[in-house]
């Protein structure tokens, strides 16, 4: 039997298959007061969009516009109240075929 295996493809033609519907309420809020207290910064290194990025001052800053949604900040996130996630408004937020 042969074994069968796809091609690989660029992260860059893969991401052109995605859109973001950004609405103008964020469906992820960062309460960075809780934040400043946390000592692993879980959301930064977990987040496979790269949305999460550490300040200065202990904070997060958090960008909404290009999220999967796929939760994973929410479920890793060790500090309670920190982050406060919904889904975003109808027809909003990713879209994984578009056209």
């Amino acid at each position: 039997m042969t074994e069968r295996r796809y091609q690989e493809r660029a992260f860059d033609d893969v991401m052109s298959t995605v859109e973001f519907r950004v609405a103008e309420r964020p469906h992820i809020t960062v309460d960075t007061e809780i934040c400043r207290s946390c000592t692993t910064k879980a959301c930064v290194h977990a987040c496979p969009a790269d949305l999460f990025v550490p300040t200065s001052e202990g904070g997060i800053l958090f960008n909404y516009e290009q999220c999967f949604e796929c939760g994973t900040c929410y479920q890793i996130c060790n500090n309670e109240g920190a982050i406060s996630w919904s889904y975003p408004d109808g027809g909003h937020g990713v879209v994984f075929r578009k056209g």
